[in-house]
């Protein structure tokens, strides 16, 4: 038996309440991936999933942890303890026809939601060669500091946030 990583069990945990509210039917999990890098020795998990019969806008949420990180919480007298824990990012993808949504009110919402301490980003991508104007907005919202153990609460309570903001951009997108 091992002693599970600090990225082993925030993973347990996010999973674990996605999969919750997949049960209850409030959200409908369409991927998920849980990949170990060997020649770098670092770990990525992912889940995406959207709200119930809508969608049109979808959220991923990602951990990673690198092998600095494992290193540090396996062999604290060798690493900083600065280091231990994992990298956290967040994806909403939104499919749209609408050629030119307020982006500056997109991002204020994302602000008023996630706080100013966030880094948000917003791209679009397009087949310029198509007739069909479908295009696909990408939001990452990026947390500029590693995700500890000790902030396992804030996981779970992150996931309200998580949805708030789904249901926010498919009312935004869905006019």
């Amino acid at each position: 038996m091992f002693d599970p990583t600090a990225f082993d069990n925030m993973k347990v945990v996010v999973e674990g309440a996605l999969y919750d509210l997949d049960l209850s039917g409030e959200i409908v999990i369409k991927d998920r991936n849980d990949s170990i890098n060997l020649a770098k020795m670092s770990r990525r998990f992912d889940i995406s999933f959207h709200l119930s019969e809508k969608k049109q806008v979808s959220a991923k949420v990602e951990l990673k942890s690198s092998l600095a990180n494992l290193a540090a919480e396996l062999l604290p007298a060798v690493q900083s303890e600065q280091k231990t824990g994992c990298e956290l990012s967040l994806q909403y993808l939104i499919d749209s026809q609408e050629l030119d949504p307020d982006y500056t009110a997109i991002n204020t919402m994302l602000m008023d939601i996630w706080g100013p301490n966030r880094k948000i980003t917003q791209s679009v991508l397009y087949d310029p060669l198509k007739v069909d104007p479908t295009h696909t907005l990408t939001i990452r919202v990026e947390f500029d500091r590693l995700i500890r153990e000790d902030q396992m609460d804030d996981l779970v309570e992150m996931i309200e946030f998580i949805i708030t903001t789904l249901q926010k951009l498919t009312k935004t997108f869905s006019k």
